[in-house]
């Protein structure tokens, strides 16, 4: 079944997911989504994952905890790890 909700976008480029869609495709919070523009115009969300124990940390985030600070908090690896599958997702889009 097909699930269509409205809401505004705010003039600071925000807006609210709806809940019954967060918990129909399981958003969470702190989660990292990526926004890809398809041919058609439509565009895709999805929840990108970068690093295997995000969660273990994901209850000390603050709500204004920004994604320079996430990037901080990783290890090394994972901030290597992140780096490449951004780049990836950077070259993808250069492709088209």
């Amino acid at each position: 079944m097909m699930l269509k909700i409205y809401r505004v976008l705010g003039k600071k480029g925000r807006i609210t997911i709806p809940y019954e869609i967060r918990q129909r495709i399981g958003f969470r919070y702190n989660d990292v989504l990526s926004f890809t523009q398809q041919n058609d115009g439509s565009v895709l969300v999805r929840r990108e994952k970068i690093c295997d124990n995000c969660n273990e940390f994901a209850e000390e985030f603050e709500e204004n905890f920004t994604l320079e600070d996430f990037l901080d908090s990783l290890s090394e690896e994972e901030q290597r790890n992140a780096l490449l599958h951004l780049s990836m997702l950077w070259a993808e889009k250069q492709k088209h």
